[in-house]
């Protein structure tokens, strides 16, 4: 795995992590944003696990690529879906900063499988 796939990876585990811990502790920014797109309080804990799931496996991405290639093909699934999700809900808020997230994660599966 190059330099550049290893620092991607472990910033956007950072990056899911603290949003999935956000999303346990029912951050205030984060209930606001998921109540706009009409996201029940019960999926929380789900999506919360999703993305440490996704953090888990980009970090073991580094000592083992094809975990690392289906984490990250997960991650861009995810933000993929909340896109769609909050764009559905006419919350346009949340896509610039999941855009990032999304781009990382693809360009992480494309230096992996290159």
């Amino acid at each position: 795995m190059t330099i550049i796939a290893i620092i991607l990876a472990v910033l956007l585990a950072v990056v899911l992590t603290s949003s999935g811990i956000a999303k346990l502790k029912k951050s205030d920014q984060i209930v606001e944003s998921l109540t706009k797109a009409g996201v029940p309080l019960s999926l929380y804990p789900f999506l919360a696990a999703v993305e440490i799931a996704g953090a888990i496996g980009l970090v073991w991405g580094i000592w083992w690529t094809p975990i690392g290639v289906a984490a990250a093909i997960g991650v861009v699934l995810y933000f993929v879906g909340a896109i769609v999700f909050h764009l559905r809900a006419k919350d346009t808020a949340i896509v610039p900063p999941a855009v990032p997230g999304t781009v990382a994660a693809a360009a992480g599966v494309t230096l992996a499988l290159a």
